[in-house]
């Protein structure tokens, strides 16, 4: 059975989305100015709105004179980039995991699940600031720390879902059939668990956002120069009085991105599920 046309009300937050990704894909050819480029002339230019501001710099500038259009351009291909590519890291391995686990129950399954109560007994965030104390600050340790942190949610969906489906008809009939487990797995099992797993990484997605916002505020992200948008609210917190906008510009970056994507989340959820339609 065909899902139901597109709900009018996941459109809005699609297209926002849409819109974010353009910008970020566009950011060197859209941006008006270098990310890193200082203007020691022009340090707290006001945005354009507010006395003082200037046409040069719709959003003003930061405490070092950096255009904040500019930096909010490139920070959105920086904190898009490594909700993405943690979602991708820990929703591959997380799903080859899960259909293990669900499928040798016995032995695999337990050692499984183990090892992500393991990682479950600390917090995403504050699992992620020990991977980070390890391996050090960066972007690429960045991915790595939240992709560990996300694993044991996509392994457990994964093998709770590929469990409720084993048990249906059309999977056993595959099985008597002569299916291999790798087939019943692969082809039989899992298209059927694409709609929780749709939803799940949609919501880890805007978790990831947060955790890296998180991390760059702390300063264990990205590191400077580079405008990641935790890093850029970090780097304006003692001028958030005298410069507001440094504060609320970035804020309010996070706070439309996370928002959009969760209500996705929520909207695909209801959409793909038909027992909540």
């Amino acid at each position: 059975m065909r899902p139901p046309a597109f709900p009018n009300s996941l459109k809005l937050p699609l297209a926002v989305l849409v819109l974010l990704v353009l910008a970020a894909l566009l950011a060197p050819w859209i941006a008006p100015h270098s990310p890193i480029e200082q203007n020691r002339a022009l340090l707290l230019a006001p945005p354009v709105w507010v006395e003082g501001g200037s046409s040069a710099h719709w959003l003003g500038t930061d405490e070092l004179g950096r255009d904040i259009l500019s930096r909010l351009l490139h920070g959105a291909r920086i904190s898009l980039g490594i909700g993405a590519a943690a979602v991708g890291l820990a929703l591959v391995p997380g799903v080859v995991l899960g259909l293990l686990a669900a499928f040798y129950q016995r032995w695999l399954g337990t050692v499984v699940l183990r090892l992500m109560d393991l990682l479950l007994a600390l917090p995403g965030l504050l699992l992620a600031i020990c991977v980070l104390a390890v391996l050090g600050p960066g972007l690429v340790n960045t991915v790595i720390a939240i992709a560990i942190g996300a694993l044991p949610g996509m392994t457990r969906l994964t093998r709770a879902t590929a469990l409720a489906e084993m048990s249906k008809g059309y999977v056993m009939a595959s099985q008597a059939a002569g299916a291999s487990t790798v087939r019943l797995m692969f082809r039989t099992v899992l298209p059927n668990c694409t709609a929780p797993l749709t939803v799940s990484a949609t919501l880890a997605f805007s978790g990831a956002i947060l955790e890296a916002a998180g991390l760059g505020f702390l300063g264990l992200g990205v590191q400077a120069p580079l405008p990641e948008w935790g890093a850029m609210l970090a780097a304006a917190r003692d001028y958030h009085e005298r410069a507001p906008w440094t504060v609320l510009l970035p804020g309010l970056a996070i706070l439309v991105t996370v928002l959009c994507v969760n209500l996705l989340g929520d909207g695909l959820r209801d959409w793909l599920d038909p027992k909540l339609r």
